[in-house]
């Protein structure tokens, strides 16, 4: 409860779709905090990033509760169903935005491209604390269970200490073992290697398929996602929407800033 009694107001949404087993099982944790509403996408909507529906109507349809969650699915990406239910489907602004539980890893340079951290962003963007859950393992059917002390241990945090401003969370949880503890980090530097597979469709036309591997520049750097990840502890990095380098402007003033003569 909240100090005007009010019962604290959860916004769990993915990009892995409405009926992924990674957000029913961030439900079944998040329950017990306060009244969840879910708003996710009717289908899976990996790597989408912040985008947007510009030219086709979105709609919302309430389907049955879930463990006391109310849950909806909307025909749009990660932000499209972040934005709708904050100016339609909630009422009020929540206390927390929780994303996940995402089926693959977001560490590294993957936050960029990720529909999970694109709804973190977006509630970031509007002063709501929010954090990202991935689990690095891409099974539709994945073990879950070793998330469940990562998600409660973030989520205590969060809501005891709140953020800092213009600062949301990417989690990355570890798959296939005993989760040592929990790592404050950098995301790893790193590139994707990208290929494409390159085939025919069934009319003969040359098609393309995305494939690739991510590599990371700094294999043994103990400050990085990845690094830990890779030793069994689920990691933290804190981001943020403003993508300005601030750190730039200075040396980048000093080429560019002129006075025109007008």
């Amino acid at each position: 409860m909240e100090k005007d009694g009010k019962c604290k107001l959860i916004l769990i949404s993915n990009d892995d779709g409405i009926d992924s087993l990674g957000i029913h099982t961030l439900v079944d944790y998040m329950v017990n905090y306060g009244e969840v509403v879910v708003v996710a996408p009717e289908q899976p909507q990996s790597a989408k990033s912040s985008s947007l529906t510009v030219e086709t109507p979105l709609r919302a349809r309430q389907l049955p509760d879930y463990h006391g969650a109310k849950m909806w699915r909307v025909n749009g990406t990660p932000v499209d169903c972040t934005k709708l239910a904050f100016s339609h489907i909630l009422g009020r602004k929540p206390d927390i935005v929780v994303s996940g539980i995402n089926h693959g890893s977001n560490a590294g340079i993957n936050a960029i491209y990720s529909g999970t951290m694109g709804v973190v962003f977006e509630a970031c963007i509007n002063g709501i604390p929010s954090v990202g859950f991935s689990l690095l393992s891409h099974d539709a059917n994945a073990d879950f269970t070793e998330c469940e002390n990562v998600v409660r241990t973030v989520v205590d945090g969060v809501l005891a200490n709140g953020l800092p401003k213009d600062v949301c969370l990417n989690v990355n949880i570890p798959a296939k073992c005993k989760v040592k503890g929990i790592k404050v980090t950098n995301a790893a530097e790193g590139v994707w290697v990208e290929d494409f597979e390159k085939t025919t469709d069934p009319h003969g036309r040359e098609i393309f398929w995305l494939t690739g591997r991510y590599e990371v520049t700094h294999p043994d750097d103990s400050s990085s996602d990845i690094y830990w990840l890779d030793r069994e502890y689920a990691t933290v990095v804190p981001c943020t929407p403003d993508q300005t380098a601030k750190r730039a402007i200075s040396a980048l003033s000093s080429v560019f800033d002129n006075d025109f003569d007008v």
